[in-house]
């Protein structure tokens, strides 16, 4: 994985995939989705991977189970990634592009408790390392 990948402008095209594979709602829609079942939306959207296009916030699907609840190994590696200073964006390229750290899987296909400590390392020795 080319370390310049985390340097550059993010290819549109990562956005329309995201979309097309997992959803990428506005930060809008979660919140009202949220408000409906819960009475303190709060503490779930302050855990949110947000990320900017253009003027708009949107959030990735990969990080929500079915019932709306968050992923508890993204939640994890999100606020790895946020200790570490690594941009939204950048950990949602991340997410879904090969990781040679993985043997060239998708971290996203991994996004099970089983993986999250390979998950974990796998953002410290690419991701981390490419932002820094």
């Amino acid at each position: 994985m080319p370390v310049d990948r985390y340097r550059s402008p993010i290819p549109p095209q990562l956005w329309d995939t995201i979309r097309n594979e997992f959803g990428l709602p506005a930060l809008s829609q979660v919140r009202e989705r949220l408000e409906v079942g819960s009475p303190d939306p709060e503490p779930v959207l302050r855990q949110l991977v947000r990320v900017f296009i253009d003027e708009g916030t949107f959030c990735p699907g990969f990080q929500f189970q079915p019932d709306l609840s968050l992923n508890r190994v993204v939640v994890a590696l999100f606020q790895r990634a946020m200790e570490l200073r690594v941009p939204h964006n950048y950990f949602a390229l991340w997410m879904v592009t090969p990781c040679p750290a993985l043997g060239g899987a998708r971290p996203v296909d991994r996004r099970i408790e089983k993986h999250g400590p390979t998950l974990l390392a796998a953002l410290g020795s690419t991701l981390a390392r490419a932002v820094a």
